[in-house]
């Protein structure tokens, strides 16, 4: 009974996280549900937690596209494009989540998470040193947004398809919806304004998201009681998400949840190590 009640309650701040900073929310849905005293017989392998998570960042992504999409900030034309090389990505993602042990998929998403940390945690600025030497050559984009706000900007799809692709990858690999990596994609290697590349990195991971859980139903890796659950608190906190980042910074918000993240990844990284 108390599932019920708890698991709404978190996605829903998951939901609205998750939409501020353009990622799934499986950084938070994934260990969440492996960590937290749920009734579910048993606990949530790492395979159960990763299909369940995609299966409710679906209802996440189209929750949260449809205010970027009325804000006018989503970049459509790159992210169906980004879309094609995410799709195949995902599916084999998910794929190896049936050929890789179960303490090992522990060890890595914990490790992913410390990357997600740190991305939260420190200045974004700090590393776009690495792509400033790649090539400029691009499609010229302008967008106007529903403020009349104008973004120019010039963006090389040829590089972004093959990053899009890992990004594929991790998303049906680890049940995330990519946007961990899909939005440093599209800001450093594409040269996207920060608030497009939220927007469209959420928009991408409808297609991204879809991909991933189609699989993980077919191998019977998600607890549709729970992702419902969850998908109810998401869809509303996404719409809450969408709105707070038009009108705040996010700055202090990623280095309070990298934080978190990073208890949240040393807790998961004991549990490999056998001490939780």
């Amino acid at each position: 009974m108390l599932d019920v009640v708890l698991l709404p309650l978190l996605a829903v701040i998951i939901g609205a996280i998750a939409a501020m900073l353009g990622i799934g929310g499986g950084v938070f849905i994934v260990p969440a549900l492996q960590l937290l005293p749920l009734s579910i017989d048993g606990s949530f392998s790492p395979q159960l937690a990763t299909g369940t998570s995609l299966a409710v960042i679906v209802f996440k992504a189209l929750s949260s596209s449809s205010s970027y999409s009325r804000q006018k900030r989503i970049d459509y034309k790159i992210g169906l494009l980004l879309a094609v090389a995410t799709i195949p990505g995902a599916f084999l993602g998910a794929y190896l989540t049936s050929v890789i042990a179960e303490e090992l998929l522990i060890l890595i998403f914990a490790l992913f998470l410390l990357y997600v940390a740190s991305r939260m945690v420190f200045p974004y600025n700090l590393f776009t040193w690495r792509f400033s030497k790649l090539s400029k050559n691009g499609w010229s984009r302008r967008l106007v947004d529903s403020d009349g706000k104008v973004f120019e900007y010039t963006a090389d799809i040829k590089l972004g398809l093959p990053l899009g692709f890992l990004a594929g990858v991790s998303s049906g690999l680890l049940g995330i919806g990519g946007g961990s990596l899909m939005v440093p994609i599209l800001h450093f290697a594409l040269s996207f304004p920060m608030h497009l590349a939220v927007a469209t990195s959420v928009f991408t991971m409808i297609f991204t998201s879809i991909s991933g859980v189609a699989t993980h139903i077919y191998l019977g890796n998600v607890v549709y009681t729970y992702a419902l659950l969850l998908s109810i608190g998401v869809i509303f906190g996404a719409q809450i998400g969408a709105y707070a980042a038009k009108q705040v910074s996010g700055k202090t918000l990623r280095r309070f949840f990298g934080v978190v993240l990073v208890l949240i990844s040393l807790r998961m990284i004991l549990k490999f190590l056998g001490y939780a």
